[in-house]
């Protein structure tokens, strides 16, 4: 296995290994998100062999025992357990309370998204508005000349008129690639970061942190919320959105909206705002099947938590109305309700992570996306009008759910996103 040393970058054009602009005679500084996990933990680790002065820094965010599972993900077992690796390292560690922040740019706008019946993407919020703004500024301000994490992603450089242009690149781990959680950040931000564990799998990760004795070789996974570990949503969101009782509407596979004529279209962007929009539902088009204690606690897809038995197939929630505090269901997995080939992102929460290759109102580029983590890249093509940018992938989605994020690639490379309106 071959570490890149301190000022070697990955050139994802040559696919060789380049000196890049990095004095290699200086030691540059460092500021190590340590989350008390094993990814960030070895990324340290690798940072400090290959000569940088590493810094370890934890950030706590907001925290509240009432509505966090505490002996899944404790914020103070991690915190000691980044300590321990620093202590390992001999790394400096420090420990940021980082509460109101979180609590202003991340808690509250997740209250705000489920009160309008839009899921929220935290993660992706956390790591542009916390990790990588809020934290970077604290490590600029510790003197340091990069911030580093633990995700499986990498950066690229290209030098494009004498300018240096950071590329998002997916990670090498097929089954771990965290590009789409980036998916905001910006060209400023890419500048400012390195992502030392993005050429690793997961299992070489953890064989290092074996071999270096580190206390989090073999610690599961946070599947948590972003570094705040893993929360009853239902009763976190019960803080501000109080319990309410409506009607479950079963919508038959057979509902006439469901069928879709040979249209005659006026215009290219008529078509696309066609096939991009929201099937409305009324509870007069379906049957009382069950009742609920609010339609903000449910989201698109959603399969548990909806207490009705009897069918011969689960039944997944297909749209959620918040005013009227309706859920609407469908039977079985394929039911059309859930599928859809076409969404739209209003031009203000468009955000190009390379502003280079933006396309213009009227323009469309083929494209890979996605609109959740995890989920393969499919093929799409995205067109940008007046209204905003269409998204249209070539084989209909499963559960497109307003206020989640959507991803495009060209190859391995992350070049933008958006709010899934």
């Amino acid at each position: 296995m071959v570490f890149l040393k301190a000022g070697i970058e990955y050139d994802s054009n040559t696919k060789n290994v380049s000196l890049h602009l990095l004095n290699y005679f200086m030691k540059k500084r460092v500021v190590v998100g340590l989350s008390g996990g094993v990814d960030s933990s070895v990324a340290a680790y690798l940072l400090k062999e290959q000569g940088y002065e590493v810094i370890g820094l934890f950030m706590k965010n907001w925290h509240d025992d009432s509505v966090t599972i505490s002996n899944e993900c404790p914020w103070l077992d991690d915190s000691n357990d980044a300590m321990l690796v620093a202590e390992k390292l001999g790394i400096p560690f420090q420990t940021v309370d980082l509460s109101e922040q979180y609590k202003d740019k991340i808690v509250d706008y997740m209250f705000r998204e489920y009160k309008m019946g839009r899921t929220p993407n935290p993660d992706v919020l956390c790591n542009r508005e916390i990790k990588f703004d809020v934290f970077l500024k604290i490590a600029l301000d510790l003197g340091a000349d990069y911030i580093a994490t633990g995700h499986y992603c990498r950066k690229g450089t290209l030098i494009k008129n004498n300018k240096e242009t950071y590329q998002l690149l997916a990670g090498k781990d097929p089954n771990k690639d965290q590009s789409y959680f980036l998916c905001q950040l910006s060209q400023e931000q890419l500048s400012k970061t390195l992502f030392p564990i993005g050429e690793l799998l997961k299992p070489e990760v953890r064989k290092i942190a074996k071999e270096q004795e580190l206390i989090t070789a073999e610690k599961r996974d946070s599947q948590g919320l972003c570094f705040i570990g893993k929360v009853r949503l239902p009763d976190f969101l019960q803080q501000k959105l109080k319990p309410k009782e409506g009607e479950i509407i079963e919508i038959s596979s057979s509902f006439s909206g469901f069928k879709k004529e040979n249209l005659v279209f006026n215009s290219k962007e008529e078509e696309l705002a066609f096939i991009s929009e929201k099937q409305n539902y009324t509870k007069q088009k379906g049957k009382t099947v069950g009742m609920h204690q609010g339609a903000h606690y449910f989201t698109k897809g959603q399969r548990k938590g909806l207490a009705v038995g009897g069918t011969k197939e689960p039944l997944f929630v297909i749209d959620t109305d918040v005013k009227e505090n309706i859920i609407y269901v469908g039977l079985g997995k394929n039911h059309p309700g859930l599928y859809r080939r076409g969404l739209l992102v209003l031009s203000e929460e468009m955000h190009w992570v390379r502003p280079d290759l933006k396309i213009n109102i009227g323009e469309s580029l083929d494209v890979m996306a996605r609109i959740r983590y995890r989920q393969r890249l499919e093929s799409a093509t995205i067109y940008f009008t007046k209204s905003g940018l269409y998204v249209i992938f070539d084989n209909p989605q499963s559960a497109i759910t307003e206020g989640q994020f959507v991803a495009w690639y060209q190859n391995e490379e992350l070049i933008g996103s958006g709010v899934i309106s």
